[in-house]
């Protein structure tokens, strides 16, 4: 399962199917296995911002996008984001992007 195919999901399947789905996409993706388990709770927080958009299939914009990015990397230090962090977080935001 990859991010298109969820949103092609996403207005068939329930609240909590969609999270579950959302999650997992998150959690178990192959490309994402080097975010540790706190950034991976950061990019839920993210996504979940925007889950009443995404469950309709309007993805995210790449102004949020670019927001979104500015506040990470304002705060990086803080939330313990390396480089590699950032781009995947990146990858991931821009796989929702409309």
């Amino acid at each position: 399962m990859d991010i298109k195919d969820l949103l092609a999901d996403a207005r068939n399947l329930t609240d909590r199917d969609f999270h579950r789905r959302l999650e997992s996409l998150v959690i178990h993706n192959y490309k994402y296995k080097n975010l540790d388990k706190e950034n991976r709770e950061l990019v839920m927080g993210l996504l979940k911002k925007y889950q009443k958009y995404l469950k309709r299939g309007i993805g995210i914009s790449d102004t949020m996008i670019r927001k979104e990015m500015y506040e990470l990397y304002r705060n990086r230090i803080k939330l313990n984001l390396d480089e590699p962090d950032m781009k995947d977080i990146k990858e991931i935001l821009e796989g929702f992007q409309n």
